[in-house]
């Protein structure tokens, strides 16, 4: 299994809305995304890459696999 690709926050959030998530609203650096579904998860907006694990719990709470994750980076 090869390592997940790291990513900023802004491309997080390129990602996250690509996804059919919209910005409900930002408390301090945390942005805070809904859908139209239920779901829900938060992007924190601080500098550099994001770790591998805060981008496996994003991935999750948005509910895309590891594969349509790396294509969505890929497109953006």
């Amino acid at each position: 299994m090869s390592r997940l690709a790291l990513c900023t926050s802004k491309q997080m959030c390129k990602i996250v809305e690509k996804c059919g998530f919209y910005k409900v609203r930002q408390r301090g650096s945390h942005l805070s995304y809904n859908n139209h579904h239920g779901g829900h998860t938060v992007v924190p907006m601080h500098t550099g890459d994001l770790k591998r694990g805060l981008i496996r719990n994003i991935i999750n709470d948005i509910g895309i696999t590891l594969d349509e994750y790396e294509r969505l980076r890929k497109e953006i």
